[in-house]
């Protein structure tokens, strides 16, 4: 959600922020834009299009500076246009790019119009323009630490003045942003991938911190204004894994990856031990008595799944909450309660808020299963596991959905261990049968024709139903929400058994229903909910494991997995739903990677 680049060099600047653009779109936008230091002078060109289409209103207007700012945007203020998209201009003397939400624009905003201040977008970020163009003392530097002060909300910010070149002044708080090192020129970036190629020199900025970017001069001051010392790390963000290869779409490329994600994920656990999570993992273990996971989306999910693990193979009490509700809400906070947070980016603004809430109300164990070893997630932590997924380019969740539930099922043989609730014998069958994840995956994928097959049927309807039963609940869910994000057909999942609580009210020969029917203990469960969709004249779409004697008839498609995987079943059971969801899209023609209203990475709240 929202990408910015800036940067300062001694050459033109233009191609750089252009293909740092290229390397946020993954991040989902709908509109885009670059300014530039030009003879001393402001000059920016905006679309509501693709960057692609950026590009080629630069091309032909050959705008080109040493001195730059460019931003995606995902609309929050004002409607997706090209007056409101960023960078943003205070009297031709102040440009400025955002990410994130300031809460007290509305009262910025008379104030600046009572100065005299005419407005020509909605958005929030305008009023940060006009107000730093207002306090502007000619040290940009000193005045954007003056204008942040006056802020409320989340923010991340880019800026620079046409009596200055040479110079971006950047800030962050709540907001993730980024500094990159280079020899006689430096760059300000929300993610290290729009940087891959250009520098590897990476500084976090911290909560608070503000930036003076300059050719040989990179300053830091912290959020009291005292000089700060930020480590410059070298981090390899790799171009090749955001290049679609031989697929059609990036969410195709992410499911079929997912093998050798898990492998990557599980590669080095050669036993199960509690320092896989951090040096200090077995003394918070020792002294833990629950569990309270935080996420959102499709991170929730996995939470919600291993809940089911936790509970009966480690026997400890869980707690799942939906991140954005937690801290809104009086709860009844544990000190020896862990607090596992789940995260794709690292940067998903209402976990990080919950997990702080969390710590305030005295909870001081944390972990989080990450995939970005460098995120705000992994810093703010105890302890961590990062899954290893790689760069997740479509906006809706897969492998990163997988590697989660490996490492949390990790997490749980590690807690049972560490409770003497772990023999031997389970922990070698357990790691042999997570080895052979990655093979019975793609197993699993090589049921695609017959999964696409069902897509023409769905393709042609508005509602869909999914179902299941104890761990393949949350699997459910997971599913409906893939069919929500990218097909745009409406998609809810129920627990089967409560199919007779009211949802047996929507069946009828129209409605289709997904099923995922493993041959597990709740089978014989699942087949009587079966049977009521079929009295009502549903169309059943099985998942079925081979040996769970589920066949085909009249209304009842099955297909058939593999194998059956025990209580790892999760994360096999997933991949056809997903398939099922992209093959729906190719179907209705929607747009897979970047689907409608939505953003990869949701960095505000």
């Amino acid at each position: 959600m929202c990408g910015i680049v800036g940067a300062v060099a001694q050459q033109n600047v233009t191609p750089i922020l252009l293909e740092g653009l290229k390397r946020l779109e993954y991040r989902g936008y709908d509109s885009c834009g670059v300014a530039l230091h030009v003879d001393g002078k402001l000059q920016r060109s905006r679309s509501t299009s693709r960057v692609a289409d950026l590009q080629q209103q630069i091309a032909q207007t050959g705008l080109a500076g040493f001195t730059g700012i460019a931003h995606t945007r995902w609309a929050t203020h004002g409607a997706p246009a090209t007056h409101n998209a960023h960078p943003h201009f205070s009297r031709d003397r102040i440009a400025l790019v955002h990410n994130g939400i300031i809460e007290n624009h509305d009262e910025l905003r008379a104030e600046l119009q009572a100065a005299g201040y005419i407005f020509e977008s909605q958005t929030d970020t305008e009023v940060i323009a006009h107000l730093v163009d207002h306090m502007y003392d000619g040290d940009l530097f000193h005045t954007v630490q003056q204008a942040v002060r006056r802020l409320t909300g989340a923010y991340a910010i880019a800026v620079f003045c046409a009596d200055e070149p040479h110079r971006v002044v950047a800030a962050r708080q709540g907001s993730p942003l980024i500094v990159g090192v280079g020899e006689g020129q430096n760059f300000v970036a929300s993610d290290a991938m729009a940087l891959a190629g250009t520098t590897d020199q990476i500084i976090y900025l911290e909560e608070g911190d503000v930036v003076d970017l300059q050719l040989q001069k990179v300053w830091i001051v912290d959020s009291n204004g005292r000089p700060a010392e930020r480590e410059v790390r070298t981090v390899q963000a790799y171009t090749s894994a955001v290049e679609l290869g031989p697929y059609q779409h990036y969410m195709q490329k992410e499911i079929f990856e997912q093998p050798r994600a898990i492998a990557d994920t599980l590669e080095g656990v050669v036993r199960i031990m509690p320092e896989l999570f951090g040096d200090k993992a077995y003394k918070v273990f020792k002294e833990i008595d629950s569990i309270l996971i935080l996420a959102c989306g499709t991170s929730y999910y996995a939470g919600l799944t291993a809940k089911y693990w936790l509970e009966s193979i480690a026997r400890i009490p869980v707690n799942v909450e939906i991140a954005s509700e937690y801290r809104y809400r009086d709860s009844v906070p544990n000190p020896k309660s862990l607090v596992v947070t789940i995260s794709q980016s690292g940067e998903t603004a209402d976990t990080l808020a919950a997990l702080k809430h969390a710590r305030s109300l005295g909870m001081p164990h944390t972990l989080t299963i990450c995939n970005v070893a460098t995120s705000a997630m992994v810093r703010e932590c105890e302890l961590a596991y990062i899954t290893r997924a790689g760069v997740e380019v479509g906006v809706a969740s897969t492998k990163a959905f997988t590697t989660q539930l490996a490492a949390l099922f990790l997490l749980t043989l590690a807690l049972a261990q560490t409770r003497g609730l772990l023999t031997d014998e389970e922990e070698e069958a357990h790691l042999k049968a997570m080895r052979h994840l990655p093979a019975a995956l793609q197993s699993v994928l090589a049921l695609e024709p017959s999964i696409a097959a069902w897509s023409e049927a769905f393709a042609r309807r508005e509602n869909a139903l999914f179902l299941g039963r104890g761990l393949h609940y949350p699997i459910a869910l997971e599913g409906a929400l893939k069919l929500k994000e990218i097909t745009y057909i409406h998609a809810e999942a129920y627990a089967a058994g409560e199919l007779k609580h009211g949802p047996l009210a929507l069946v009828t020969d129209q409605m289709p229903v997904v099923t995922i029917a493993p041959n597990d203990a709740l089978v014989e469960k699942l087949k009587s909910n079966m049977q009521e969709v079929r009295a009502r004249g549903g169309q059943l779409y099985v998942f079925a494991d081979g040996d769970s004697r589920i066949t085909s008839a009249e209304g009842v498609h099955v297909i058939r997995m593999p194998e059956h995987y025990g209580v790892l079943s999760p994360i096999l059971h997933v991949v056809p739903l997903q398939l099922l969801s992209y093959h729906t899209a190719l179907a209705r023609g929607t747009d897979v990677d970047k689907p409608r209203n939505l953003a990869k990475s949701v960095t505000v709240e």
